[in-house]
């Protein structure tokens, strides 16, 4: 268990590896709920974007170009459960 201190303006600095055990980093927000018992539950704010945030992300990584029946196929694939099958 971790001891934090609290400053004279009520602050507490979370350490380095607490952070890394939520996975924030650095301008990324963790959320902080209050408890019965005077306990709190702390976990990293889930990010809000949009898929304008991801779109192009794999833009260059492979030379492969999937058709729509492909894309179909591994959707439904990753739907039911069986998409890393293929690299069993």
């Amino acid at each position: 268990m971790t001891t934090l201190t609290v400053t004279a303006k009520g602050q507490v600095t979370l350490k380095k590896e607490l952070l890394q055990h939520l996975g924030v980093k650095p301008g990324q927000k963790i959320e902080v709920e209050s408890l019965p018992g005077g306990q709190l539950a702390i976990r990293a704010a889930r990010r809000k974007g949009s898929w304008k945030d991801v779109y192009g992300i794999l833009a260059g990584k492979t030379d492969k170009v999937a058709t729509i029946e492909e894309m179909n196929e591994a959707i439904e694939k990753g739907w039911a459960g069986l998409l890393n099958e293929d690299h069993r």
